[in-house]
């Protein structure tokens, strides 16, 4: 049967225990990577590369170990170290460089996610430009737990809601923006981003001019009764 190559996602890339004495390989046949047969038996003849691979592989399983933690800026030291100070076991830096870059993306990730208020802000209008309204609800929502009263991220969350079809949302975040912000009342109704709403009734109270909405409800004076004469 083929051997598979080894995938970033694996639950136990490494066999265990790794017994010191045992001749059987420490990684077992479905989770190795395609080693000629010669590096894959030196470990076993030499005593002192025995214990250097060991260790080596110690080190590895560490990093993994950190990887699947989702502690990818302790699982990056630990995998380089094992190019670093076990150079000679060749054998195990494939499946590291494997890791590593599993590693640097998160690390790099991590490191350009919006930290601020206008950052935040800044990353969803991308998201929302480019049709990631996940991405940009995720930004808002931080941004509104930080400052509930942003009418831009509400309104912008409204938006979000509106291009994926939950207009309930969509509209209650938009009366809140409104209601902090009477100018985005104006802005709703121009705006293309709010056309799936427009056959909405909710979101035409809530766009409709404020003079026209009070003119459309009825009179609720009280009439005084005429006197009899």
């Amino acid at each position: 049967m083929a051997k598979q190559r080894l995938q970033p996602k694996l639950k136990s890339p490494l066999g265990k225990p790794l017994a010191g004495g045992s001749s059987s390989r420490p990684l077992p046949p479905e989770a190795e990577p395609r080693i000629s047969a010669s590096s894959a038996g030196s470990p076993r003849q030499d005593p002192q590369r025995r214990t250097s691979y060991l260790e080596a592989v110690a080190v590895y399983e560490k990093g993994v170990a950190a990887l699947q933690r989702h502690d990818y800026d302790h699982a990056l030291e630990l995998l380089q170290s094992v190019l670093k100070q076990y150079p000679e076991e060749k054998e195990l830096h494939e499946r590291v460089r494997l890791y590593l870059n599993v590693c640097e993306r998160h690390v790099a990730a991590k490191k350009t996610d919006p930290q601020t208020i206008e950052e935040r802000l800044y990353a969803s209008t991308l998201a929302i430009n480019g049709g990631k309204y996940d991405e940009a609800i995720s930004h808002l929502r931080l941004v509104r737990d930080e400052d509930p009263d942003n009418d831009h991220a509400l309104y912008m969350l409204a938006v979000a809601h509106a291009q994926r079809g939950e207009h309930a949302q969509a509209v209650a975040h938009l009366e809140r923006s409104i209601a902090l912000n009477p100018e985005n009342r104006a802005l709703a109704r121009r705006d293309p981003d709010l056309d799936p709403l427009h056959d909405d009734d909710a979101f035409r109270s809530a766009v409709e001019p404020r003079r026209l909405a009070q003119a459309a409800e009825p009179d609720r004076r009280t009439l005084r009764p005429k006197t009899a004469r």
